[in-house]
């Protein structure tokens, strides 16, 4: 079986590794106060561009959203996603178990549009009755999208503005944000995403770690006691190296952004084949999610030798799949995957 399902199917980089079996026996204080969560915590700051930004490392994306938005919203309050937002289709109601309303929002290719959002928040704004109504009271938005799209810094800039000019926070969703930044599309960096956004994170689950994702909130904007948020929702690891460490050696010489880049590249090389070969692409995404056209019965032979996502109906012969490249796909992963597909 070729493995394209998902950029999370390996393990770890093997420099992560390595590092685990040199510190091993180690000893370190408990609870993300050892010296690599600390060193992690510096060089992500670094990388940010923001020396005052507070960090916490945890373990998963689903973990990630529901702590960081239950924290940041009053009880009477709700986010707002775009309606294909993962928070709103793939994570099983773990934002409304959390007691928050989820508002979701037309989408374009897997986009919020500010326009959208400002005529929402000012609709409860403008009501009378809004007592008596879930106050919208954040944004939130992935990067890449759902559909492996990019929003420019135009974009996000006008849903920055939006955000503030109304009073909530905008809170990015950085599960797969390597491969986002080193799209040859992109026209941001890490210090673009800080400046701009209240709260976001930066994926390693998707991006070479075994787990983890790194929570930051610039400009010292942590919600009161989060540190201790953290822990009353089961997310405190006592061996806090388990993350720190992998978050040390995916920001030291420039890893994650070099085995990010190798997924994009990937990516291209299967774009081009999958085209050359005659198929159709149901849109342009210039990530490491590619989706595919497939008539039905293709599909059905295909998943035979190849583990793919089935995305959605395209229409009554065909359905929309998405193949996803990674931190760890080869050539000939992509070799044999036109030999499936040919």
């Amino acid at each position: 079986m070729i493995y394209f399902a998902c950029d999370y199917a390996e393990g770890a980089h093997e420099a992560i590794l390595q590092k685990f079996l040199e510190t091993n026996r180690e000893s370190t204080l408990g609870y993300g106060e050892d010296r690599f969560c600390e060193s992690a915590k510096e060089k992500i700051r670094q990388a940010c561009g923001d020396p005052t930004a507070d960090v916490f490392l945890l373990t998963g994306g689903t973990q990630t959203n529901a702590l960081v938005i239950s924290a940041k919203l009053a009880s009477w309050e709700g986010v707002i996603s775009a309606e294909t937002g993962h928070i709103n289709c793939h994570e099983s109601g773990a934002i409304e178990y959390t007691g928050h309303k989820v508002f979701a929002l037309p989408q374009k290719d897997g986009k919020l549009n500010p326009r959208d959002v400002d005529r929402l928040v000012s609709a409860w704004e403008n009501d009378g009755t809004k007592e008596h109504m879930v106050k919208p009271g954040m944004v939130y938005i992935s990067h890449p999208t759902e559909y492996g799209t990019l929003y420019t810094k135009a974009e996000l800039t006008a849903l920055s503005e939006v955000c503030h000019a109304h009073g909530i926070p905008l809170f990015l969703d950085g599960a797969r944000l390597g491969y986002g930044l080193m799209s040859y599309a992109s026209d941001m960096d890490l210090t673009d995403i800080a400046g701009l956004c209240d709260a976001f994170y930066i994926g390693g689950t998707k991006v070479g770690a075994l787990c983890g994702e790194a929570v930051v909130f610039p400009r010292h904007g942590a919600p009161s006691h989060f540190f201790t948020t953290i822990k009353q929702h089961g997310a405190l690891l006592a061996k806090g190296r388990l993350v720190g460490i992998q978050f040390d050696t995916l920001f030291t010489d420039n890893l994650y952004w070099n085995i990010a880049r190798h997924a994009i590249d990937m990516a291209e090389k299967m774009k081009e084949m999958v085209v050359r070969l005659g198929y159709r692409l149901a849109l342009d995404s210039p990530t490491n999610q590619q989706f595919v056209i497939l008539e039905n019965e293709k599909m059905a032979e295909l998943a035979e030798k190849v583990a793919f996502s089935v995305w959605e109906p395209y229409d009554e012969t065909h359905t929309v799949v998405r193949f996803c490249t990674s931190w760890a796909t080869t050539e000939e992963d992509l070799a044999a995957l036109e030999k499936a597909i040919g």
